[in-house]
């Protein structure tokens, strides 16, 4: 694995959209989440296709050489993420890639670009994201800048921790007010642990569930060998996948021998409501544990042995923490801790 040099204050880094062009739509969030960068004393710089809507796979390709290739760049990070980054892999040159290996930050569709480069031996940060965890309405919640920061300037040992508070409703980003203030939290939960008690350390893998089954369909699946016992991280979209397509996404893995392959596997907290479908309590909390319980059933059946832990927040809910992806996470079930190293 060829890991980066973290950037310094005064750095530029690249703000870059290999999937969505949402920052011509939504101006609001994005200016906000690049004054945050700021804020963290770094310099962003856009590219042709960062704020263009219909952009060609061709142009964000374009847009993520010129990023890697310019050696004041020490880090880039995605706006958003979208459903169709799958089709820029194939325009990417891995050379430019490893020649000067880069922190590179998102989530959702930018799981292809961390598997990518996961490929190639570079590893990178699941989470991150301009327009979302910069751009939050009012300020950064406290656990997304206290994971951040980390991941952006530091390194060693970080302990994950349970949300001091959450939410996974969105709001509005049309309506200017939704940046003014932050949003409505709900208390406190902890994380729920399955499995043996042996602890388990191993190099991180995974992210949006949707997105690796697409790349498992388009056979862009990129684990990097047959014997990898790793620790598997998933989390779902803002699409809010039923339970049973869940399984089935999971079932295909295990039957091609995937699921196997880990010793752990750490499942985010599900997002179970959205502007297009306005969950009521109930309902989010049945589809959240049909949800897991989707998760076990599967592990039941194709990888007995390995420790699950639900609930944690790592994808499309608020707050997140950030994952190196390629990192080595310890999980002791013992003491229900979970400790990344950034």
């Amino acid at each position: 694995m060829l890991f980066a040099a973290k950037p310094i204050l005064g750095d530029r880094v690249a703000v870059v959209s290999p999937s969505g062009g949402l920052p011509e739509v939504f101006p609001g969030p994005y200016e906000l989440g690049l004054e945050r960068i700021r804020e963290f004393g770094l310099e962003p710089v856009e590219y042709p296709a960062t704020r263009k809507l219909h952009s060609t796979p061709e142009e964000r390709a374009a847009d993520l050489h010129a990023a890697w290739s310019d050696p004041t760049i020490r880090a880039v990070i995605a706006t958003i993420g979208g459903d169709d980054q799958l089709t820029v892999l194939k325009h990417l040159d891995p050379a430019v890639f490893r020649a000067d290996p880069k922190p590179f930050f998102g989530y959702s569709d930018n799981t292809n670009l961390l598997n990518f480069l996961y490929s190639l031996g570079l590893p990178a940060f699941h989470g991150g994201s301009v327009m979302v965890q910069f751009g939050r309405g009012g300020a950064m919640h406290p656990d997304t800048e206290r994971s951040l920061r980390a991941a952006l300037f530091t390194s060693g040992d970080f302990e994950l921790t349970a949300a001091s508070g959450w939410t996974d409703q969105d709001r509005d980003w049309a309506d200017p007010a939704s940046l003014a203030s932050e949003p409505a939290l709900f208390p406190a939960t902890e994380w729920t642990w399955h499995g043996p008690q042996t602890p388990v350390s191993g190099r991180l893998w995974g992210g949006c569930l949707e997105i690796l089954d697409w790349q498992l369909a388009a056979n862009r699946w990129m684990l990097p060998n047959d014997q990898y016992s790793g620790v598997l991280f998933l989390e779902t979209s803002e699409e809010l996948p039923p339970a049973d397509q869940v399984y089935r996404m999971l079932r295909n893995f295990g039957e091609r021998g995937l699921l196997a392959r880990f010793d752990a596997v750490l499942w985010g907290r599900p997002k179970s409501w959205s502007l297009d479908h306005h969950s009521s309590p109930e309902e989010s909390a049945a589809y959240v544990e049909a949800q897991y319980a989707a998760a076990r059933r599967a592990l039941a059946e194709y990888n007995p042995t390995a420790v699950l832990v639900t609930g944690l927040d790592l994808g499309h809910t608020d707050p997140q923490l950030i994952l190196p992806y390629g990192g080595i996470a310890t999980i002791t079930p013992a003491t229900h801790s979970i400790s990344v190293i950034y």
